[in-house]
This record gives C-alpha cells, sequence and structure tokens, in this order.
C-alpha cells in the first residue's frame, strides 16, 4: 500500500529517510536540521561527504528564515517557482540547519510538483537530493527507487514519473548570476530575469 503524505510526514518528523517525488527526479528527503537523518542519506546514497545537499519548500516565503534572497533571486523566483529552476544562495547565519555546506551559501528551489509541494507545507523546507547511489543516474519512478533503494528508506511517496532532467542551477551569490548547470529552463528564456 501507498503510504499517505501524513504517514510520510510523521515518518520525516520522527527523523525518517524518505523516497519523494519531485517534478525533475524522485529524490531522498529528510529534516534539514537533523544531522543523523543527513548522515543516514549520506550512506543510503554512498555519497562522499563534501558534496552539498540543497533544500525543497513549498514556498520562498518558506525559506525566508534561511537564505538571504537578493533582488535578483526574488525576481527569478516570481518568474520560475514553482519549476525547475534551483538558486544559489547566501545562508543565514543561525538558521538551525545540519545541512553540511562546503562554504556559506545553499541551493534551494520551490519544486513545481504538488503532491511534494503538498507534504512540504506540512514539514516545512527539506533536505533532498536526487534518489541514486553515488555516480548513478537519478530514478525517475517510485518502482525504481523501492527497488534499488527501499530496503534502507522508511517509505516511498508515490507521485508518478519524473521528467528525468536535473533542474536548471544559478548561482545569485554572484554578479552578474551564474548558471552552474544548464536544465529544462534556457538561457534565453533566462536573459529576460539576470538584469543583463
Amino acid at each position: 500500500m501507498t503510504p499517505t503524505l501524513e504517514a510520510i510526514a510523521e515518518a520525516l518528523a520522527a527523523g525518517g529517510v524518505v523516497g519523494v517525488p519531485t517534478d525533475t527526479v524522485y529524490g531522498i528527503a529528510c529534516r534539514p536540521d537533523d544531522a543523523r537523518a543527513l548522515a543516514r542519506i549520506y550512506a543510503v546514497k554512498r555519497r562522499p561527504g563534501g558534496l552539498e545537499i540543497g533544500l525543497l519548500a513549498a514556498s520562498a516565503a518558506q525559506l525566508e528564515p534561511l537564505v538571504e534572497m537578493p533582488p535578483i533571486a526574488r525576481r527569478l523566483a516570481a518568474a520560475f517557482w514553482p519549476g525547475v529552476v534551483s538558486l544559489v544562495l547566501t545562508a543565514v547565519p543561525g538558521g538551525g540547519l545540519a545541512v553540511p555546506r562546503m562554504g556559506t551559501t545553499l541551493m534551494v528551489r520551490v519544486p513545481g510538483h504538488p503532491l511534494l509541494r503538498d507534504l512540504l507545507l506540512r514539514t516545512g523546507p527539506l533536505a533532498v537530493t536526487s534518489a541514486n547511489r553515488h555516480g548513478e543516474a537519478a530514478y525517475a519512478t517510485a518502482l525504481e527507487v523501492t527497488e534499488r533503494l527501499g530496503a534502507e528508506l522508511d517509505a516511498v511517496l508515490d507521485g508518478g514519473t519524473g521528467d528525468g532532467r536535473g533542474s536548471t542551477i544559478i548561482d545569485c551569490t554572484e554578479d552578474p548570476p551564474r548558471v552552474l548547470r544548464p536544465g529544462p529552463v534556457s538561457f534565453d528564456q533566462l536573459r529576460p530575469h539576470l538584469g543583463g
């Protein structure tokens, strides 16, 4: 039986690690203030410790206490959230996050997947990384996540099939902003919002 949103939210509140759908690929999620759960994500993925994990939120307002939103970031968020653009922003000191970071930044996004946003409304922002072993292709279905990682997860939320492409990543801590990873949103689509 597929777990309900309530069951997934309860598992996360209890320190669980779960598989979730996004509008790009499936992810592995936990609370971003739970160091033990975050360590489990790294173990599930066999992920090197130096690599960071981003945050997904139901809205830009959920992210306000956690990251600084300069005007360029607000323009991009207004234009492309919910959606497949991730922004690298400066983390607010003392935000209570246990998410490992190399420096002072966090990658954040408001996804376009309605079921995931319903979950995020219940939980607040979550630390999420793609559902796969490190170095392998990300999984696009709940069945793939369950078959390959399910034994190490507390639950998997089935939200249909993702489109299989990673998000477009823009570093908004630089002036002008820099596209770190091309993705579903093209540079031509971004250009009008980048302020030259």
